[in-house]
């Protein structure tokens, strides 16, 4: 896929690489196709069209995007907007710009021989839960519950999990955190089928929270020329989703060829990408007002022990996005 440039863009590189715009990006987590859109944008030529050197950086457990976003490694970052807005009520002065992903992929994934059934079912189950600012939707959906997280009869034990599906498949835990474009299927490739499992995804529970979107220092924003260029970013980076989703195969292939650590394989990244590609329909990079304001919603909604304390004021601009989309 590499190399197959667009006549914009080779006019673009005609120019001369000195003049392009350089933009970093930090990714949320490791190379695979949760980040297809990105690839496939700098892949394709649509980064060059826009005057745009982009220089995407994989994530990893020990890699926190505010953090690289705040230290200045990178411009722009991908984040879930739970964690985004935890950090800016901690004081991190970050902006939503865009909004890739429409819908939540998270869910719980249970072994139904473990007795759930149903929601209800979770009192007094130990439940895998992922922390780094991805346990917020889940607090949020125990309080609704009326369920305690700390272990009590009357509550569930959360089992603080890392990224893998052990805790389910050597019976640690009645149920994991999975997203439903790739930890699911690792619980099916160690060989239980899907009858032998129950799920709860978190749109169907009324508690899901927008995930990937893209987030800067509001600071910058003061600056028209940043503006701009985070305009020529969305916009390339959207174009970049949606021929990710008309041709997820190859937008697959192009994850594979980004794949420095060689740890994935071509039958799950075309699986992940078929499975991102229903989370990014209906999303044109613009940040729905509707589905913020449920996302705050859910955040403030924790009971005794809420995510962000208060609605969040000028958490994100459509500054950006309406000149991309204009």
């Amino acid at each position: 896929m590499k190399g197959l440039l667009t006549g914009a863009a080779l006019l673009a590189l005609a120019a001369g690489t000195a003049s392009a715009e350089d933009v970093t990006l930090q990714l949320k987590w490791v190379t695979q196709a949760q980040f297809a859109g990105y690839y496939v944008a700098k892949d394709q030529g649509f980064y060059e069209e826009e005057g745009l050197n982009v220089t995407i950086k994989p994530g990893g457990p020990d890699i926190a995007p505010v953090q690289v976003l705040l230290g200045g490694g990178a411009d722009v970052m991908v984040d879930w907007m739970p964690s985004a807005l935890a950090a800016r009520e901690q004081g991190a002065d970050i902006v939503n710009i865009a909004q890739p992903f429409k819908s939540s992929g998270m869910m719980l994934t249970c072994l139904k021989d473990s007795g759930v059934a149903s929601p209800e079912d979770f009192k007094g189950k130990t439940l895998g839960v992922w922390f780094g600012g991805n346990e917020y939707p889940f607090l949020n959906w125990m309080s609704k519950l009326g369920l305690p997280t700390d272990g009590s009869p009357e509550g569930v034990t959360v089992l603080k999990q890392g990224f893998n599906v052990d805790p389910l498949l050597q019976k640690q835990a009645a149920c994991i955190s999975t997203m439903t474009y790739n930890e699911y299927w690792q619980v099916i490739d160690a060989g239980l089928s899907p009858d032998d499992l129950v799920t709860f995804k978190y749109e169907d529970q009324g508690v899901a929270t927008l995930e990937d979107g893209l987030y800067v220092m509001a600071p910058k924003l003061q600056d028209p020329a940043f503006v701009e260029t985070m305009a020529k970013f969305v916009r390339a980076s959207m174009k970049g989703w949606k021929w990710a989703e008309e041709n997820p195969d190859d937008a697959a292939m192009i994850v594979l060829e980004n794949d420095d650590t060689g740890a994935q394989t071509e039958e799950h990244q075309k699986r992940m990408m078929g499975e991102i590609a229903k989370l990014t329909a209906g999303s044109n990079g613009a940040l729905d007002e509707a589905d913020y304001q449920r996302t705050v919603e859910a955040l403030l909604g924790g009971g005794s022990d809420p995510v962000i304390s208060k609605e969040p004021e000028g958490a994100w601009t459509a500054e950006v996005s309406d000149k991309a989309l204009n």
